[in-house]
């Protein structure tokens, strides 16, 4: 389609809601998206400058367009929903979860069954669900067959069959857990009473059963029938411990649907938790896979509409972290404290829950796209104009002014480089100072890698505040690579993160994986440093107390310290002691080297 007729297009586009469709030169639908105002929303696309380079290529590849326009707000939200579905445009969030749910079903037949399905049939029949745990259909459905007695044969219970006597009972009959319908033995109005206890049930009500069977416990004992009555205690007992288990939020709150939010870069994990008497029903977290940088309003909106449609829900009001546009047929409440706040920060912790969850799996099972996840996470958090991929975190070692030395960690994709570590002794500084240490070595590092025409890392930390980051940037500046490499210092007191020429430090999330990373990188640096320091230490206090001996070699010392543990030990050994273990030459002069002999 020509720009021209494109451009001519847009001019003419309704101003009524509806859904638009995109699609390239080789007739390829792109992207489907919906619109309270369609001229506006399609408009935009070709007017605006986009900061996702998705968007903007998106909109270079689009060629033609078409568009459906709907009554409703809520008309349009149901066919995106279906057209993404039944398309999976290239530039549309993917919903990652479409596997077929179990369905509990109460058949469309006299004395109808009860039982667990995946299909679901158009026969008339009723179906209770989707359930997303096979686990909860079983319990369900153990709890019903508790409860009550129900047929599980296939016949067809007609009263013309069942009076010409065409059925006999089964052993289900003997056991005790059918009436025998089959043989006229139970009245359809009675079976009948039970499938509506069990609708109520499954709707979440226990109230109604609860107070049908004391009625009936109370009936029995006021009439001497203490066997049946005990039989109908019992069934109260499990109705009443099964209702303990569910989670009572509120028994005011009822038939509310309950949504909430949680993203990162790629990907949106919104949690639907379903309120029924003050009952929790059921609970779902859905994925979304992003494609084109998402807001969160955007992806809960798709997701409430998927979520309802897929499980029927017909609750007329929403609980959300914020507001969104789903038509004026639903109450759209933001709760912000009491039991209904409650509610959605549980809904909260169960989508932090799911994407937790799914990262550790995802470690195990694509590491790449765990890798790829936090390398674009660090990218936004710090701000930076390209995957820190490689990163060298440096640290300052020395304890009480002596032996200066230096530690540079390494690494990449997010994990530790060990083989790239580097130590360094400090050369050009006299006595502790941490300012001149960090600039000597940031020079050496960075002098040696451009020597060699190794790569360069894409992001240094520096642990310490802004005077160790000054420091460092002269390095920099020298070796001409300031602006080609990001470069922070981390403060060790709050977690600030310093910039270059910035004087208001950034502060990241305590939990957030960014700073754990940060966080790993400065503590591994300086335990590589400290590590260094005490051997170099240990090195020079053995240098002068054994090795300064005249006469005693390497060999001869590790003896000495593998047998006395210490140079303090060695030197209060006594002359016998000494020769027992090195012979009487050797021992003479060291006893008489400690004893001024």
């Amino acid at each position: 389609m020509p720009k021209t007729a494109l451009e001519i297009q847009l001019k003419t586009l309704p101003n009524e809601p509806g859904v638009y469709q995109y699609y390239d030169s080789e007739g390829k639908i792109l992207y489907v998206g919906k619109a309270k105002n369609l001229k506006k929303r399609v408009s935009s696309y070709f007017t605006k400058t986009h900061d996702s380079g998705k968007t903007r290529v998106l909109v270079k590849k689009i060629a033609s367009i078409k568009h459906i326009v709907v009554n409703t707000e809520t008309d349009a939200l149901l066919l995106e929903n279906n057209l993404i579905k039944k398309y999976r445009p290239r530039y549309n969030v993917l919903l990652k979860d479409d596997k077929s749910y179990p369905w509990i079903c109460i058949k469309n037949e006299r004395f109808p069954r009860v039982f667990s399905t995946r299909r679901v049939i158009k026969d008339g029949s009723e179906y209770f669900g989707p359930y997303t745990s096979m686990k909860t259909v079983s319990t369900l459905l153990d709890l019903i067959r508790g409860l009550f007695l129900l047929r599980t044969c296939t016949y067809d219970l007609s009263p013309e069959k069942i009076s010409a006597g065409k059925y006999k009972v089964c052993l289900e009959y003997h056991l005790g857990n059918c009436k025998g319908p089959c043989e006229g033995l139970q009245t359809e109005a009675s079976y009948q009473d039970n499938i509506a206890s069990i609708k109520e049930i499954l709707k979440g009500n226990f109230k109604t059963s609860l107070v049908q069977f004391k009625s009936q416990m109370k009936e029995l004992a006021a009439n001497m029938q203490f066997e049946e009555a005990q039989i109908i205690k019992e069934k109260i007992n499990v109705l009443e411990n099964y209702q303990a288990k569910s989670t009572i939020v509120n028994p005011k709150i009822s038939n509310v649907d309950v949504f909430s939010i949680m993203s990162d870069e790629g990907y949106g994990y919104i949690n639907f938790l379903q309120i029924s008497y003050g009952s929790i029903i059921r609970s779902h977290t859905l994925e979304i896979k992003k494609k084109l940088d998402e807001t969160d309003k955007e992806l809960l909106e798709l997701a409430i509409t998927e979520i309802r449609q897929r499980f029927n829900s017909n609750s007329k009001e929403l609980y959300v972290p914020f507001n969104v546009d789903l038509g004026e047929e639903l109450k759209i409440t933001i709760p912000k404290l009491g039991d209904k706040k409650h509610i959605l920060d549980l809904s909260l912790r169960n989508a932090k829950y799911y994407r937790m969850e799914r990262f550790k799996q995802v470690k195990i099972t694509d590491p790449d796209r765990h890798v790829n996840r936090i390398m674009a996470q660090m990218k936004s958090d710090l701000r930076l104009t390209e995957e820190p991929r490689h990163i060298e975190c440096f640290d300052n070692s020395n304890i009480q002014g002596t032996h200066p030395v230096a530690a540079c960690v390494v690494f990449k994709n997010g994990k530790p480089s060990k083989k790239d570590y580097r130590h360094f002794n400090i050369k050009t500084v006299e006595g502790p100072d941490d300012f001149a240490s960090m600039e000597e070595v940031v020079f050496r590092r960075y002098k040696r890698l451009l020597d060699e025409d190794q790569s360069l890392p894409q992001l240094i930390i520096i642990d310490g505040g802004k005077g160790q980051l000054s420091s460092a940037l002269k390095s920099l500046d020298a070796l001409n690579l300031r602006g080609k490499i990001a470069i922070i210092g981390i403060a060790k007191r709050l977690e600030e993160l310093f910039y270059p020429d910035d004087p208001i430090p950034l502060y990241l999330d305590k939990k957030s994986e960014t700073l754990k990373i940060i966080q790993q990188l400065r503590n591994e640096a300086h335990r590589f440093g400290i590590e260094h320091h005490r051997n170099k230490r240990s090195k020079t206090a053995l240098n002068t107390e054994l090795e300064t001996i005249p006469g005693i070699g390497e060999k001869t010392i590790v003896d000495l310290l593998k047998h006395f543990k210490s140079v303090k030990r060695v030197s209060e050994a006594t002359k016998q002691e000494l020769e027992a273990l090195v012979g009487v030459a050797r021992a003479s002069k060291i006893y008489n080297y400690y004893h001024n002999l």
